[in-house]
């Protein structure tokens, strides 16, 4: 098959096989131009376990049209490859990929150059194989991704959160599950396929055994050694996903060359991101890749190191676009950024401390609903909320309006002095800016597992009514408030549905008057006006023509009240409808489903229920694999029941049931 859309026409080769050191031979697909044999590219690698076959993305011809091969190899036990499935980031899976760069460099298409890049899992595999040093490997981009995985992938101070566990989670085998194509691997599809079956676990279980930031972890995550990565890194996200806070991570510890963008998005590329604008990211990545692996001068290193979208306001459900305009950094961190301290006070946030007073919450189970998850698809479903419900059941400070507008860029932190009356506690402040007529944003939040108060390897109980003083940073932001608005700090225990919640009902006592705010203020600079405009954003044409069999219908997610038990239940549902990829003859349906419960007065109560269905057809090869996750809680552990369902034509062929309980471990 020819494509031609930019300078060079292209060939696309439907499956190579990349032979390994243990005889394992992986499933790829390659973009190259035409006349690569002899004149050869670098290339570039996506390294993902997401099924090359029934990808349509047309970035890839793109690239190459513009003189790279990309390559997209189907991970070990994953798509088309041979071998055994893993859980995700495994050793073998880096080892693998140092492996098959060294292999792409000796190939006559290529000019011994290698890159990587790709958006979540790709991102991710980019910054762990860049970590062992290929010494082909010259640069990569990471979008969506982050240097440490533990606080991201479940937990986030010490904290289960539950999008990433049960969202992705229950889909993660279920994508173990499937079978390679007949089409690629032939007859023994069905053999390849039950070998599989028999051998993959239900990884997001074992997540739960690993409550701490242990081995398990640290060797998933780069911030071990920032500086084991010596290959150039360009870093990429957006404000509305969760990975966005590795960026100026990555920014201050890599001591490689480096630069960050973060856009308004969600977990998207930037040509494609909601909210907007939007931005022509596939010209942006070329002159990144012209500069590392062709060694043309595009400019884009003498630019600004960190590039951000400096939101007007904040998102909210249903809105999208994002008021706002670029802003820039010479490096990270900026010496620019000043702190301006805020105290929490008996009358709210003022700029001396005042006398000491005693605020008290008493618990409640549901305070979160108005930001249901951490890591939302749907913005029409899933996006921050007005905070008024959650703000009138937490701890608030208010500030006077303000008399100008203030800009912050970087890390918000609060320090709080409080007691609890329990051994296992945990905190959630929210930043929210509130307008005159009433109306709470968010504009960022932290939440902090208090036993981790001190470590995310070795946390400790809290002695019940013991005062303490914690420094907690929230997230990273970038943020306009606006005159005549207030500022305001929301603290509760809870933080329900997003995250899992203690133990035991927590009663909270905060000190104010010890207590503060300290947010990062940006000054004007006025070299922003300046700066080097992204173009209008596209999204190059698939690789193939879809036909839509069954739309896919609007997800929905509906919250029950029950006033007399004071019982939350939400009802969610992602159908990803019906489609053909004409270019292989292969339908594809997915559908998801959840439901969420928990008593306002009861944290034991709380237990999330999620199911995921895959379907696959083309001709007489009709495979469905189901995958179901159910967890619930007591004081001491943790009950989980994970199930697994392959069908050939609808006759059952795997069904394998996991039903753990795990102690909790100071969570």
């Amino acid at each position: 098959m020819k494509i031609e859309l930019g300078p060079r026409p292209i060939t696309v080769v439907e499956n190579v096989w990349i032979p390994l050191s243990d005889g394992t031979r992986l499933a790829a697909k390659v973009w190259l131009p035409e006349d690569a044999d002899h004149n050869p590219v670098p290339v570039l690698m996506d390294y993902i376990p997401y099924r090359k076959r029934e990808n349509t993305n047309g970035m890839y011809p793109y690239l190459a049209s513009y003189g790279y091969a990309c390559v997209r190899p189907d991970i070990r036990g994953s798509g088309d490859s041979e071998g055994r499935p893993q859980d995700e980031y495994a050793k073998q899976e880096q080892d693998d990929g140092v492996e098959i760069i060294a292999w792409l460099a000796r190939q006559p298409w290529c000019t011994g150059k290698v890159g990587m890049f790709g958006i979540s899992w790709g991102g991710n595999s980019a910054l762990q194989v860049a970590a062992r040093r290929p010494p082909e490997l010259k640069a990569i981009i990471t979008v969506c991704s982050s240097d440490d995985l533990y606080p991201e992938e479940p937990y986030t101070g010490g904290l289960l959160n539950d999008t990433v566990f049960f969202e992705w989670g229950v889909r993660w085998p279920a994508f173990c599950g499937r079978p390679p194509d007949p089409a690629i691997v032939g007859e023994r599809w069905r053999d390849m396929w039950i070998e599989r079956l028999n051998n993959l676990d239900y990884y997001p279980i074992n997540w739960i055994a690993h409550q701490h930031r242990d081995a398990f972890w640290k060797h998933r995550s780069i911030s071990e050694d920032h500086g084991a990565i010596q290959c150039a890194v360009y870093a990429v996200g957006g404000w509305n996903d969760i990975y966005y806070r590795a960026i100026p991570r990555m920014l201050a510890n890599l001591k490689c060359p480096r630069k960050g963008l973060i856009g308004p998005w969600g977990h998207q590329h930037p040509n494609n991101g909601d909210p907007g604008p939007a931005i022509d990211w596939l010209t942006e990545a070329l002159r990144w890749w012209d500069h590392w692996l062709k060694d043309i001068d595009t400019g884009i290193m003498t630019e600004p190191m960190y590039r951000v979208w400096m939101q007007q306001e904040s998102t909210m459900r249903g809105i999208h676009q994002s008021p706002g305009c670029w802003v820039a950094e010479d490096s990270w961190p900026s010496p620019r950024i000043k702190p301006h301290q805020l105290y929490l006070t008996n009358h709210g946030l003022e700029s001396d401390a005042g006398a000491e007073s005693a605020h008290v919450l008493n618990p409640l189970q549901t305070v979160g609903i108005t930001a249901p998850r951490r890591h939302w698809r749907d913005i029409d479903t899933e996006a921050p909320t007005d905070q008024r419900i959650d703000d009138a059941r937490s701890l608030t400070f208010d500030s006077e309006p303000l008399e100008g507008n203030l800009e912050i860029l970087g890390q918000p932190a609060v320090t709080i002095e409080l007691a609890v009356d329990k051994p296992v506690a945990f905190l959630a402040v929210r930043l929210n800016e509130v307008e005159p007529d009433g109306l709470s944003k968010r504009i960022t939040y932290g939440v902090l597992n208090l036993t981790h108060r001190d470590s995310d390897e070795f946390p400790e109980p809290l002695e019940p009514g013991k005062r303490y003083r914690i420094r907690m940073p929230l997230q990273d932001c970038a943020h306009v408030f606006k005159t005549g608005r207030r500022i305001r700090v929301a603290v509760s225990t809870t933080y329900w549905p997003a995250f899992w919640p203690s133990p035991e009902p927590v009663t909270l006592t905060v000190y104010a008057g010890r207590s503060e705010l300290e947010l990062p203020v940006r000054p004007p600079r006025a070299e922003d006006g300046n700066l080097k405009p992204f173009g209008p954003a596209f999204v190059p044409a698939p690789t193939s023509g879809r036909t839509v069999l069954q739309e896919a219908p609007a997800p929905t997610r509906v919250s029950e009240w029950d006033a007399a038990t004071s019982k939350l239940t939400i009802r969610t549902a992602w159908d990803g409808g019906q489609y053909r990829i004409e270019a292989i003859g292969t339908e594809v349906g997915s559908i998801t489903s959840e439901v969420v419960e928990i008593l306002d007065q009861d944290p034991t109560s709380a237990n999330v229920q999620t199911q995921y269905i895959e379907t696959l057809k083309r001709g007489d090869w009709n495979v469905r694999v189901e995958s179901s996750l159910r967890m619930s809680l007591t004081k001491d552990s943790f009950l989980l029941v994970g199930q697994l369902r392959a069908l050939d034509h609808d006759a059952e062929i795997f069904t394998r049931t996991w039903n753990r309980t795990i102690p909790r471990m100071l969570v």
